[in-house]
């Protein structure tokens, strides 16, 4: 019976595990997206998000704490530099798993998961659209355009008698 296990075995050892994740997590970092499997992407973001919460504070123990995790000097410049500054403000939920569908050999469910604030595509489509719940101001908008290009219609033709007057 699984009494009390809450987290995914992943059909691996305990160091074998912790390896893999380790390895994902550099990725992560590094790439700021990777594609893998939903279940190893569930598990990798039990394991990522504690590390970039501890990465806002830039203190000696904090990075002391993430390199035992990730044993991995330029990783760990990145998230305490570049990642760090990126996700400061934010308080949680600093990744995203999209799912992809299925892998054909092995019909696996496969996914990217990756750092939010790092995408650029998903970044426009978070800001809200203003909508427009009366309809009164869009007819005088569309009045008032037709009047501006009449009047632009005009001034070009008065401008030539003008010069040739001047003649």
């Amino acid at each position: 019976m699984r009494h009390s296990k809450k987290f995914n075995h992943l059909g691996r050892t305990a160091s074998h595990r912790s390896a893999m994740l380790a390895n994902m997590a550099i990725s992560l970092i590094m790439h700021k997206r990777i594609t893998t499997t939903v279940a190893k992407a569930k598990a990798l973001k039990k394991y990522v998000e504690p590390l970039i919460t501890k990465a806002k504070d830039d203190s000696t123990n904090s990075r002391r704490v993430v390199f035992s995790y990730l044993q991995n000097k330029e990783a760990i410049k990145e998230l305490f530099g570049e990642v760090a500054q990126k996700i400061g403000d934010r308080p949680g939920g600093y990744t995203r798993i999209i799912k992809l569908g299925t892998r054909q050999g092995d019909a696996a469910q496969v996914c990217f998961i990756e750092l939010v604030d790092f995408d650029p595509e998903m970044a426009k489509d978070t800001k809200k659209k203003s909508t427009r719940r009366s309809r009164k101001s869009a007819p005088k908008a569309e009045a008032a355009a037709p009047a501006a290009e009449e009047a632009k219609a005009e001034a070009p033709a008065e401008a030539p008698v003008e010069e040739a007057k001047a003649e």
